[in-house]
């Protein structure tokens, strides 16, 4: 890898699992009226042929994580579970009520937040309260995320009975200096076991998510958790570049010094390393940050170019609506976003008040939904082109001019209506999209609001 492109590039930008980006949503003109306007229309153009998402974010967790990002509520309390449940499914009826037909559900994915926090009881109650009103699609895929040390095998069961049949499990680091520094301590021997009985289970698609760029990593122990890795042989992985967003209000990343993190051509080597593992163990790399076997139908999806991407990551279902439900969980009707509120209490009382817990959101105009296009062919496909109609925009030759160095540097190949991404280059393919981000041009942040591109 060229170090010299690497200090060149490696600047603050978004991870695109959305087009705009929530910093870049646009509040003033959005209402909650507008988005179940857009809800609605994405549901009657796609639930039928189709079908659906849903997410459900189950935010409990009994311990802080200080590498975690994401929304979570820290409690040892199982007796909160019942009251989230209960307001999930009552969340569930307020958008079933505003449905001209029943859901025909083709994904549902659980996230964190420790969604294995919640007793079988709950997760089986859950699950059979979102799909007593639906229907199911010809090919429907649920997954969940399972942390190793409280993922039983009486959950893994009762999960599989009602139709999940992908797990991601997550590893970050076998190293115990580095799981001190992250405060996630798990035993490769832990990990083994809740893998075992997925696959004796029989679930289809094991993943394991790995981070590289935490503190106290080198070369030596990442190569020992990707050995360690491929004794298990996951079906997936998810190999991400450890986003140190401290700045953020409620994220617990202050739990080591800065000092002790990898940076710059270091962290680079340790994905360098890694990635070049797993390509030897028979990895095929996906978009970014992903890996998977060749029997996994996300390479399956590449291939065939139906890889979608949106607020979970990548998938292998293309849905145009995608309800989030539970605290700060993110809804997606291709064309409006909307966020729920983002703590427990808040969002149990207002929907408890009969109302849908939206608190921001953006409604996309016709030029965020070219450029949202763009994006997503991008870091799904490595190309895209302007040639038909539908993709043409006013700013096009300025999208250009600014990704010309890109173009200089070998990163994109440009002719008149076409850019592709070589494949070398894919490390930098966040830096090529911010070329397509007009709302980022548009608006600088005077602060740093993302993590580093590599």
């Amino acid at each position: 890898m060229n170090t010299t492109l690497i200090q060149k590039y490696n600047i603050p930008g978004p991870r695109y699992t959305s087009y705009p980006t929530v910093p870049f949503w646009d509040e003033s003109k959005f209402t909650k009226k507008k988005w179940l306007d857009t809800f609605k229309t994405s549901f009657e153009e796609s639930n039928h042929a189709q079908g659906i998402s849903l997410y459900i974010h189950l935010p409990f967790c009994e311990s802080l994580c200080t590498f975690c990002a994401c929304h979570k509520h820290i409690t040892k309390r199982h007796s909160m579970e019942d009251n989230y449940i209960d307001t999930v499914l009552k969340e569930w009826k307020l958008y079933i009520d505003l449905m001209s037909s029943k859901p025909l559900i083709k994904e549902i994915h659980l996230g964190g937040g420790t969604p294995t926090f919640f007793s079988s009881e709950n997760l089986s109650k859950l699950i059979k309260g979102i799909l007593e009103p639906s229907e199911l699609h010809a090919e429907y895929e649920f997954s969940f995320e399972g942390h190793p040390n409280n993922t039983t095998k009486e959950q893994l069961q009762t999960l599989y009975n009602l139709g999940f049949t992908r797990v991601s499990f997550g590893i970050q680091d076998y190293d115990e200096t580095v799981q001190k520094a992250i405060h996630r301590i798990q035993s490769f021997e832990q990990v083994e076991k809740v893998t075992k009985w997925s696959r004796d289970i029989g679930y289809t698609s094991v993943s394991h998510d790995l981070i590289f760029g935490l503190p106290f990593q080198n070369i030596d122990t990442m190569t020992d958790s990707i050995n360690k890795t491929k004794l298990l042989r996951p079906d997936r992985i998810s190999f991400y570049s450890y986003a140190h967003v401290p700045w953020v209000k409620g994220v617990g990343q202050r739990g080591f010094d800065e000092t002790n993190l990898p940076k710059g051509d270091e962290k680079r080597m340790l994905y360098e390393t890694g990635k070049q593992l797993l390509t030897d163990l028979g990895y095929q790399e996906i978009g970014m940050d992903h890996f998977a076997l060749k029997t996994d139908n996300l390479y399956k999806a590449t291939l065939d170019k139906t890889l979608h991407r949106n607020f979970m990551g990548y998938t292998t279902n293309s849905t145009q609506l995608m309800i989030g439900l539970g605290m700060s969980a993110i809804s997606d009707s291709w064309y409006g976003f909307a966020q729920n509120v983002k703590t427990v209490k808040e969002y149990e009382t207002i929907v408890a008040s009969g109302e849908i817990p939206v608190f921001r959101g953006h409604i996309l105009t016709t030029e965020d939904l070219i450029i949202r296009q763009h994006i997503l062919n991008i870091m799904c496909h490595l190309e895209t082109s302007w040639a038909n109609n539908d993709l043409k925009f006013s700013k096009i030759n300025d999208v250009l001019k600014s990704l010309k160095e890109a173009q200089n540097d070998g990163l994109i190949i440009v002719d008149k209506t076409t850019l592709k991404v070589p494949e070398k280059a894919k490390p930098f393919i966040r830096n090529i999209c911010m070329g397509f981000d007009l709302r980022l041009h548009e608006s600088r942040p005077e602060t740093q609001v993302f993590s580093m591109t590599i």
